[in-house]
């Protein structure tokens, strides 16, 4: 009765998409003057994902038609004022920054504040059982460093380690083969699951002194990595997102440029992802993060139904208008058997 119903709602989704021949553009947040209604699907956390899932929530709005009454979509991006008061009903809570604070809100609160966490990093021993990581697509994590500066076009996961390590001798690009300049080694903020996975996948060096932390991660434009001898982790797949149009004042990819590691390019030759740069180490899933009761409600739920829609294999993110906006943002598409599954 479930898939049933999940499927008649998606069904209905992908008919009206069909229908639209009208582009609608991104938003961040919902639009001002909007406020969630209580039974709408509304998540926060992670700043990889954040553009992609406003276009997601104007294009699956769309498909519902002018005085739907069937819950809508609404994503709150990482920054932006302090505080956020999610959907109608709903107490005020710190405004998630990154997967782990959107997971920890996702966790801390109930359907009636939020209903998913937008996560770029995959299931951790300390996640509870309550929670199901939902996938959708495919990202990757490379090293950015200033247009012109003086680092190396490649570096190998060693020579990452070292540098984030602050380890003697190796703090200048000189040690690398790039020009004379001391290195600075820059992280994104604590909460973010672009830094999680990128320390983890240079083998979690113990940093050293010289690595700074704070910068929102996928930034470029922060005043503080326009420096020719910066290096700072980046998406893949939001970098490309964001050299194909999809930026704000603030997030875009600045002067950043991306670099190979262990002699692998992450882009193609015409600036996609690079398939093969998303290999194990460096390739990530895509996840949004629900609660497992409210997934597999049975008998389907109002919340369910919809969860399952927007979701799951046959919802609206996995369906061919879906996909089409995963990769103009810039990631890679899930085989079909897939996308939607969890964790």
């Amino acid at each position: 009765m479930r898939h049933t119903a999940a499927k008649a709602f998606a069904a209905a989704a992908m008919t009206a998409a069909a229908l639209a021949t009208v582009a609608v553009p991104a938003m961040a947040d919902p639009a001002t003057g909007v406020t969630p209604a209580a039974q709408d699907i509304v998540g926060a956390g992670s700043d990889t994902t954040q553009a992609l899932l406003n276009q997601f929530s104007v294009d699956y709005n769309a498909t519902l038609g002018a005085g739907s009454t069937l819950p809508h979509l609404y994503s709150w991006d990482a920054t932006g004022s302090a505080t956020i008061t999610p959907k109608a009903g709903a107490g005020t809570i710190t405004r998630p920054n990154g997967s782990g604070a959107g997971i920890s809100a996702l966790n801390a609160n109930t359907s009636a504040t939020l209903d998913f966490a937008r996560s770029s990093r995959t299931r951790q021993g300390t996640d509870p059982a309550t929670i199901l990581f939902v996938a959708f697509a495919k990202d990757a994590v490379t090293w950015s460093a200033k247009s012109g500066g003086n680092a190396p076009t490649n570096l190998t996961t060693q020579d990452l380690n070292d540098i984030y390590s602050c380890k003697a001798g190796k703090t200048n690009w000189s040690n690398f083969g790039g020009t004379a300049g001391t290195i600075k080694p820059y992280l994104p903020q604590l909460s973010s699951g672009t830094r999680s996975f990128f320390l983890g996948a240079i083998g979690n060096p113990v940093l050293g002194a010289c690595v700074v932390s704070g910068p929102e991660e996928n930034e470029g434009t922060d005043a503080a990595l326009n420096d020719p001898n910066v290096i700072f982790p980046y998406s893949v797949g939001h970098w490309v997102g964001q050299a194909n149009g999809h930026t704000t004042a603030t997030d875009n990819k600045g002067n950043l440029t991306l670099r190979n590691i262990n002699g692998v390019a992450p882009l193609t030759g015409t600036g996609t992802l690079n398939a093969a740069f998303a290999n194990p180490t460096y390739g990530r899933v895509l996840y949004n993060v629900v609660r497992a009761a409210e997934w597999n409600a049975s008998p389907a739920t109002t919340q369910s139904t919809a969860l399952r829609a927007i979701f799951g294999p046959t919802g609206y993110i996995c369906s061919t208008p879906g996909r089409a906006s995963i990769t103009s943002y810039g990631y890679l598409n899930l085989a079909a058997a897939s996308c939607g599954s969890t964790i």
